[in-house]
């Protein structure tokens, strides 16, 4: 439910102040469940991804004459294009006029046609169509109907669904390397301005941030050049389709990617204040402004770019997407912060052996206001995607869901043991560092290494650079290299012995192996049609062909052909007598009600008040007096006119009819 969870790092469990805190913690956990059941339990109706809901004719209907146009009803609002909607014939050629899809829009109901052409021949027709949800997913799908009877087909229909194959994954790649990207430059930012501030001049985090965001911006391009092939042709190679790319960038998803790349550009100018300016200002008033304004800008840049994501996705549709979309901004911001700030805190304790425990401090509680704000956020959209407890177990994203969630209690898990690992390291070392000669931090128990003295800690030595004189500065500069090698070995062979400190090491990369799998899942729900939709799409096919009547349904008809041996009754049976397949049988009984062999049987129905019909039906033998026919196609509901023709000699026959009612 919620994208990511985070330890709140203190005292150990055992104090008093933390058994309050755990309380506080259970008692909202509760109040957390209570409350998301009353939302799943009181789901109203919404939709994300868009679904065809019903057409006319129907999937697998068969009319006796062709309709003049092929009309699609969706869940929600979708783009088509000129050649989105297609009608093939049973020979794979067009069958509609190729003019673009009139809207029918009427009220909520989205409804789209296509023209066909006049005087089309009987036989099995295909209908094949594409379209993007309004939260710029490609979906697609495709059914058959018939005009007068059922015919083969060279037609296969499609099993592929919209946005797969090459360009489909690339773009799914594209998607996942955008959220880590924005994860990194968003979260390990806020990690330096907000827990240590000293990082701003560390190699490793410099790297870390700049990293994220050329991440961020290369995907960015990437998903606007697949854009166009990803909702169209499939094929990479319009990738490069320049009149491709001029449509995609009137859509709205294009507009979010290109105001992405310009808030891109505003990033790179704060990254360059950050690690430039702010990295080597040391007034403390100075840098106390300039922290402010940097959190401010930052906080603003972060902020749009997360609504990028939040205008162009699922948040942008549905219900109530004006508390939708700045609900997901707050979502994708808080995960920044936790992942974010959680990879800083890793690549810290591994690559900068000065940081003190007072930045692991503050990041607790960072990751703790993130959690709150990830919980809160999360019910919400879990209540406007899954709506019913149901839909957990029943749909694809309900089952992505909850295996978003076990990963989550796998965090928790691991999480307490960071907070222990971090009690141990607060209370045992203090901020566990000290002041150097420059000023500078350095972990407990490390010297500062000058520039004159030898330094020996077991087997290392610093090599003495007082008898380099100024007539030989090439070895005066090797011994210098050699004396800041030594002592940064040094510094790393004390922080590796400090076992607190290793502790957390560990548990902070289990944390974030396990958030990049957490990420993963999340990138690949942002993809899938959401559970609520995938409901209501089934429930609406679902009341589309459903029977009115349960079927069987019988009637009995007397004949008389007039010549020997000539009367008699015909029993029929339709099952289960509703628009579709059904499955026909005959019993012809003689005068004596004794089965009664026959030369032939046919059978017509008629819908007289939609002028369909007669649709033939000739039965075959099975035994004798007993006749059957399977996939009798009764394309709408309706009183059906059925007329039975009794041939008992090569001159007598007749034809007996009575009205039944089928669907």
């Amino acid at each position: 439910m919620t994208a990511a969870t985070a330890p709140h790092f203190g005292p150990t469990p055992s104090t008093p102040a933390i058994r309050r805190p755990l309380a506080a913690a259970a008692v909202l956990a509760a109040l957390v469940g209570m409350v998301f059941g009353l939302l799943l339990g009181g789901a109203g109706p919404a939709s994300a991804h868009a679904a065809l809901t019903g057409s006319d004719p129907q999937d697998g209907a068969v009319v006796a004459t062709a309709p003049k146009e092929v009309t699609l009803t969706f869940s929600e609002q979708v783009a088509l294009g000129d050649d989105s909607i297609r009608i093939l014939d049973p020979d794979g050629k067009r069958a509609d006029t190729g003019a673009a899809p009139r809207d029918l829009q009427s009220g909520s109901t989205v409804k789209y046609a296509v023209s066909l052409h006049a005087g089309l021949p009987d036989g099995t027709y295909t209908v094949a169509w594409q379209a993007v949800s309004a939260d710029s997913h490609p979906v697609s799908g495709a059914f058959t109907f018939s005009v007068g009877a059922p015919s083969k087909t060279t037609v296969a229909l499609p099993t592929d669904q919209a946005g797969g194959g090459l360009v489909g994954t690339l773009y799914d790649i594209a998607r996942y390397a955008a959220y880590a990207g924005f994860i990194l430059l968003a979260g390990g930012s806020a990690f330096v301005l907000a827990c240590w501030q000293r990082g701003a001049g560390a190699r490793p985090l410099q790297r870390l941030v700049v990293r994220g965001w050329m991440t961020l911006t290369v995907a960015t391009l990437a998903m606007l050049l697949l854009r166009n092939p990803y909702t169209g042709s499939g094929k990479l190679a319009d990738a490069f389709d320049l009149d491709g790319l001029k449509a995609v960038l009137d859509t709205k998803p294009g507009a979010a990617l290109v105001s992405r790349l310009l808030l891109l550009g505003a990033s790179a100018l704060f990254i360059a204040v950050l690690f430039g300016a702010y990295a080597k200002r040391e007034d403390e008033r100075e840098k106390k402004d300039l922290t402010f304004g940097l959190a401010i800008g930052g906080t603003v840049i972060a902020a749009g770019i997360a609504g990028t994501w939040a205008l162009a996705e699922h948040a942008s549709t549905g219900i109530q997407p004006g508390i939708a979309m700045p609900v997901d901004v707050l979502h994708l911001l808080a995960v920044a912060a936790w992942l974010g700030g959680l990879t800083a805190l890793l690549v810290a304790l591994y690559r900068t052996p000065d940081m003190d425990a007072t930045a692991v401090r503050r990041f607790s509680g960072i990751a703790f206001g993130s959690v709150v704000v990830l919980a809160a956020t999360g019910i919400y959209q879990s209540w406007r995607q899954v709506g019913t407890w149901s839909a957990l177990t029943g749909t694809g994203y309900g089952q992505l869901l909850l295996v978003k969630v076990g990963l989550v209690a796998v965090l928790i898990g691991i999480a307490w043991f960071s907070r222990r690992w971090t009690a141990r390291l607060i209370t045992g070392g203090g901020d566990a560092s000290t002041e150097t000669r420059d000023g500078e931090t350095a972990p407990a128990g490390t010297a500062a290494a000058g520039t004159s003295t030898t330094e020996t800690s077991g087997s290392a030595e610093v090599p003495d650079t007082s008898g380099a004189t100024a007539e030989d500065p090439a070895r005066a500069a090797q011994l210098a290299r050699q004396q800041a090698a030594v002592a940064t070995a040094e510094k790393k062979r004390i922080r590796d012995a400090d076992p607190d400190r290793s502790g957390l090491r560990r548990s902070v990369l289990a944390e974030v192996g396990v958030a990049v799998a957490l990420l993963a899942v999340t990138t690949v729900l942002t993809s899938t049609e959401p559970a609520r939709t995938e409901e209501e799409a089934a429930r609406a096919s679902t009341a589309a062909s459903a029977p009115e009547t349960a079927g069987p349904v019988e009637m009995k008809l007397p004949f008389d052909t007039g010549g020997e041996n000539g009367k008699g009754t015909v029993r029929m049976e339709i099952t289960p007598a509703r628009t579709g397949a059904n499955e026909l049988h005959l019993w012809v009984d003689g005068s004596d009600g004794k089965p009664m062999d026959v030369p032939e049987v046919k059978v017509a129905f008629t819908l007289e008040s939609k002028d369909i019909g007669p649709l033939p039906v000739v039965p075959a033998r099975l035994t004798e007096g007993h006749w059957t026919a399977d996939g009798v196609q009764i394309p709408m509901a309706g009183n059906w006119k059925v007329a039975v023709t009794v041939r008992t000699s090569d001159i007598d026959q007749t034809t007996i009819d009575k009205n039944m009612k089928i669907g």
